[in-house]
């Protein structure tokens, strides 16, 4: 392996410092590694390289063989809020600047990095490198004409408004087969780092709306670490039908100090857990078709599953019992096939559907944060340039969702949210 050592090394530096941005399924991706996510995420049941069988199911790695999996993509969330309506203005109510305003971070590069060898027929070792992220927004210096403002602009008086939020994982892995192949079972330990900054927040800090004001906004980036673990169990149920499952725990992470005034229980911020159950069938010899289910629990996050309304009975901003963004959990539904055209091609394509999960009277705070998007319209390819190296496409568009919802510190406006995205992934993947 010594002459892979310096590719490998840049690739994982590359990972490393790449900025993470995702907010497909919530903030979690639509699909991790090109061949997943021109399958619209689906590889629970059929992990096809060592980035899918990290983030995916683990259980699977003893089937991808020796192989280094690195990608590259372009992801571009396309984000609005509007605002109709005049508001009220008699200085108990909060009303925004009306209009429509889009916010002016549109385009991400985020890599991953995969790596599998296999110990013997049945144990197999891997190493991967991913990102989700999304919570990103950066809107404009907008008027506003509340009169809690002071002649100050931005959507909330504070000048330029918005978060950014990023999540990476080191994951290693593995895995173990039984019975000739038929059973496998796989265990990955998770070691999480997240960054976080936001700014133009103040207001809710200088109307007596957060327990720590000087935490609140504005103190630059932050950033947490923690860990938790994967475990998956594929079996063949019959020649050519699979089943894969994986649960994810929930991460612990450590709370960021800078935003306790903002984050529910004093800054913390945990990684919610998951499940995916899929099945993958060889309908013939060139054709394969996938199924999952996965299943993310927001709610079970105080940051983000509680809703704002606490807020406006006396709890706190970063107290713990403080309001948050008031996500629901996503059940999300995944088809995706691929053709075998030949030894140097394959085709891929699929959708995927969960229910956003914001609902109309979270529209305030989800400015911050507008996770609204359903469906995903994915494809792809494979095309082997050797019998060690593959060259791999991803495509993803996710059509507009709008979410619309009444100010809550000024019923007289009506607020929407709307985001539209595309995402272009180029993979290359080296067989040993």
């Amino acid at each position: 392996m010594s002459k892979n050592a310096l590719p490998i090394g840049l690739l994982a530096v590359f990972a490393l410092t790449t900025q993470t941005a995702e907010a497909t399924n919530g903030y979690f991706a639509h699909g991790y590694g090109a061949r997943s996510k021109a399958m619209a995420g689906t590889g629970a049941g059929q992990v096809q390289d060592a980035i899918a069988a990290a983030a995916l199911n683990p259980a699977g790695l003893v089937n991808v063989g020796n192989r280094l999996d690195g990608g590259l993509e372009l992801f571009a969330p396309f984000r609005e809020y509007s605002v109709s309506g005049q508001g009220t203005f008699d200085g108990r109510h909060f009303p925004l600047g009306p209009g429509t305003q889009e916010s002016e971070s549109n385009f991400f590069p985020v890599g991953a990095l995969g790596w599998s060898y296999q110990l013997d027929g049945q144990q197999a070792l891997g190493l991967a490198l991913y990102g989700n992220g999304g919570m990103n927004t950066d809107w404009r210096q907008v008027g506003n004409s509340s009169p809690y403002c002071f002649g100050q602009s931005g959507v909330f008086c504070g000048g330029r408004a918005g978060v950014d939020m990023a999540q990476a994982f080191i994951v290693g892995t593995y895995a173990h087969s039984f019975a000739n192949g038929r059973y496998s079972v796989g265990l990955s330990p998770i070691f999480a780092a997240q960054t976080f900054k936001a700014r133009g927040l103040g207001i809710f800090g200088a109307q007596g709306y957060s327990s720590d004001p000087a935490s609140l906004s504005d103190r630059g980036r932050d950033y947490s670490f923690g860990a938790g673990f994967r475990v998956g169990g594929q079996a063949e149920l019959l020649p050519g039908l699979r089943l894969g499952a994986s649960y994810k725990s929930r991460i612990y992470m450590s709370p960021f100090e800078r935003y306790r005034g903002l984050f529910a229980q004093q800054g913390e911020f945990d990684i919610p857990d998951s499940f995916n159950v899929g099945i993958s069938w060889d309908a013939t010899a060139a054709f394969t078709a996938n199924f999952d289910v996965e299943h993310i629990r927001y709610s079970e996050i105080k940051s983000v599953g509680t809703p704002l309304n606490p807020l406006f009975s006396g709890a706190k901003l970063g107290a713990g019992n403080g309001p948050g963004f008031g996500w629901n959990d996503m059940t999300i539904y995944k088809f995706g096939g691929q053709w075998r055209q030949n030894d140097r091609w394959v085709w891929r394509g699929g959708f995927s559907y969960g229910q956003q999960p914001i609902e109309g009277s979270e529209v305030l705070f989800n400015i911050l944060a507008p996770g609204v998007q359903e469906w995903h319209l994915t494809g792809g390819f494979t095309h082997a340039l050797s019998k060690a190296d593959e060259l791999s496409f991803a495509f993803m568009y996710s059509p507009q969702r709008t979410i619309t919802g009444a100010n809550p510190l000024d019923g007289n406006q009506q607020i929407e949210l709307a985001m539209t995205q595309f995402s272009l992934q180029l993979g290359w993947s080296r067989k040993f």
